[in-house]
């Protein structure tokens, strides 16, 4: 068997653009948002799955919704959704692929140049849906010939396609058109990478036995691949994932070509092209699908024991000939001799393999009998839904060669457990109860999976630890993982995130400035999302505010030691031992006066303060530095006098000068008398 792998499959540019803008949607809500796809991201269910475990939501209708972050689908959508959304508060996240907003855009300018529209596609397509709401009032969506040969007598039209079109679609339908009708611009918006894909896609189908198309059942570029596949190979398998293959019809092809859509993820490809080169091998179809070389089943027949050796068995099952059961066909365990298993005269059932082995006898195998009554309890429990025991033989390409009671199977990689597996060697020999995906017994094909297993234990652990979380609860956890935003702390069977905000009450740059990994914490749930798998918790809030500290720890008229962290023209921000800051207004800084607190101060000056006021209302804090220092002695100063003093004086001076000159009068008249 050779399998050839068309050189254009998978993942398209926009299709990557769309998954890797939602992954980081995802990783970077930290608040516990609700995200939403509108609509399917893209057309494939595996991816979609994906993502809903991740958080992301499909939703048809965000009017019903909670305020969140809406991830707008690849395919686009119409103005006016994107207008309403926003009004009703959402936030969206606009994946729409870049091929589509440039046709947009030619839309537009048409529409305005007085063009009417035509599209050439599915109109129940999303993609056409969003493109119509740029299409103004004139235009018309067409799909079948039918269509196009009723559009005529018309002026202006513009032709466009769905991106996703068969190209040779597109151009039978545009000639019709052009035919028609005058000023027809024709222009193909088919997608390059879809056009690519159908290229090798016909490319390849024309020399392989069989084609294999494997993408979303909904994904119109896949349906697409899948036309293109059944023009040129008669024998065309469409699927979505390799448990979809019939595996034994592709045991006949020779020559196997396989391709994928542009919303087929890389993993989903591998998956199905390392099935493949495994069917290739002739030692794995018999330890997996049985011997394809058997024609047709046998009857299962009693017989008695004539006698046993140490090589055989020989067995009266009421023919005309004895039958005879060789040591490789007695028993599934290699180990295990004859006379260990039967003794002469015992009854028991064996499988007819063939009438005569060339020396007259009846060719009979206990083991078969063995292995269809295994089969028969495999599809029992298969049924019931119930777990099996499977050991671990070898490693194959693409997974683990096991046996579950003596049938082999196979457990494939996706499937070993539920984080990806790169070295299998550690699985070999081991027992690993599974469950089982795939079971044909026609095909003699099972197909186990240990991650579905790992899974439900995993999420019976999680529903019994969130029944034991309740807002409020204070837990001891370990730190597992420190990033920017903030530390991961393991709480047994759950984890829990702190979000930088809420590990200390003082300004933190990152959580590494406080927490180490492998720090036993104790922390306070703050908030619980079942449906997201998140856990919102809390460590400062276990401990006391700065501000009650320093109110504890200090009063008005205390005199305490700080720190400058900031100067500004009102004055100077100190930081005390508390982590809390005071400020010393500009007036308190000294006795002189100054024009700016830089004047004195420089930050990181370790300064003594003065508490001169605390507003524990509004947690503010006042100090003074200028009441720790000495008052400077002022020297006197004479007062100037006023007016009113002045004339006062003058008036007095006068008085005592007239008083001076009447005491002289006298005494001279006096002198005179004598």
């Amino acid at each position: 068997m050779e399998i050839y792998i068309a050189n254009n499959a998978g993942f398209c540019f926009g299709v990557k653009r769309a998954v890797k803008l939602a992954e980081k949607t995802l990783n970077e809500n930290q608040n516990n948002e609700k995200v939403y796809s509108y609509g399917e991201l893209i057309h494939n269910p595996q991816v979609v799955e994906k993502f809903n475990k991740n958080g992301l939501k499909v939703i048809d209708d965000f009017e019903k919704e909670e305020q969140g972050t809406i991830v707008l689908r690849s395919h686009g959508i119409h103005p006016n959704i994107k207008k309403k959304m926003v009004e009703l508060g959402h936030r969206y996240i606009d994946c729409t692929c870049p091929v589509l907003l440039n046709i947009y855009k030619k839309i537009e300018k048409k529409v305005e140049n007085g063009y009417e529209i035509i599209i050439i596609g599915d109109k129940n397509h999303p993609e056409i849906k969003a493109m119509i709401g740029y299409c103004g009032d004139k235009f018309c969506v067409i799909n079948t010939k039918e269509e196009a040969e009723i559009i005529k007598n018309k002026k202006n039209l513009y032709i466009i396609s769905q991106t996703t079109n068969l190209v040779e679609k597109f151009f039978q339908f545009s000639d019709i058109i052009k035919g028609k009708n005058e000023n027809v611009i024709i222009e193909n918006t088919i997608c390059d990478a879809t056009s690519k894909r159908q290229n090798s896609c016909e490319e390849i189908s024309k020399r392989v036995d069989c084609m294999i198309v494997i993408g979303g059942y909904s994904s119109s570029n896949t349906n697409k691949l899948y036309d293109v596949a059944k023009k040129h190979c008669k024998n065309v398998y469409r699927i979505e994932t390799f448990l979809d293959l019939p595996l034994k019809d592709m045991a006949k092809y020779k020559k196997i070509g396989l391709t994928a859509g542009a919303s087929t993820p890389d993993w989903l490809i591998e998956e199905v092209v390392e099935g493949m080169e495994i069917l290739s091998k002739d030692e794995f179809m018999e330890q997996i699908e049985g011997s394809i070389k058997k024609i047709y089943p046998r009857d299962v027949v009693k017989g008695t024991i004539i006698y046993v050796t140490e090589t055989e068995v020989m067995v009266n099952i009421g023919y005309r000939s004895d039958g005879i059961i060789k040591l490789d066909e007695l028993s599934s365990d290699v180990t295990k001799k004859p006379k260990d298993l039967f003794h002469e005269g015992q009854e028991i059932d064996v499988y007819v393999i063939k009438l005569d082995d060339g020396e007259g006898n009846v060719v009979l195998s206990t083991r078969r009998v063995e292995s269809l009554k295994d089969w028969q309890n495999l599809v029992e429990k298969f049924n019931n839904k119930e777990l099996v025991e499977a050991e671990v033989v070898k490693e194959v390409k693409g997974g683990l060669l096991a046996t579950v009671d003596g049938i082999n199977a196979f457990i494939p990689a996706s499937h070993i457990t539920t984080s990806f597996v790169k070295d299998f060697t550690p699985y070999i020999g081991k027992k690993l109860e599974c469950a089982i995906i795939n079971i044909d017994e026609r095909k003699k094909k099972i197909v186990l999976s240990r991650r579905e297993v790992e899974e439900k234990e995993l999420q019976e652990k999680l529903d019994l630890a969130w029944s034991k979380l309740a807002v409020g609860d204070v837990l001891r956890g370990t730190v597992r993982k420190l990033t920017d935003f903030g530390a991961f702390v393991n709480l047994g069977d759950v984890d829990g995130l702190i979000h930088v905000s809420d590990i200390s009450w003082n300004r933190i740059k990152k959580p590494s400035d406080i927490l180490s990994v492998g720090d036993e914490v104790e922390v306070i749930i703050l908030k619980l999302n079942r449906e997201r798998n998140r856990i919102s918790l809390g460590l400062k809030q276990l401990t006391k505010k700065p501000f009650e500290l320093f109110l504890e720890n200090n009063s008005v008229g205390d005199v305490v030691t700080g720190t400058v962290i900031n100067l500004v023209d009102f004055g100077a921000f100190v930081k005390l031992k508390e982590n809390v800051e005071g400020l010393v207004h500009i007036s308190q800084i000294s006795h002189d006066h100054i024009e700016k607190a830089s004047d004195v101060l420089n930050i990181g000056e370790e300064v003594q303060v003065k508490i001169i006021n605390i507003d524990e209302e509004n947690q503010k804090i006042s100090l003074s530095i200028k009441e720790l220092l000495e008052k400077p002695v002022e020297e006197p100063v004479e007062e100037e006098k006023n007016e009113e003093e002045v004339v006062i004086e003058e008036e007095k001076e006068e008085t005592k000068f007239e008083n001076q000159e009447l005491d002289n009068s006298i005494g001279a008249l006096l002198d005179i008398e004598l």
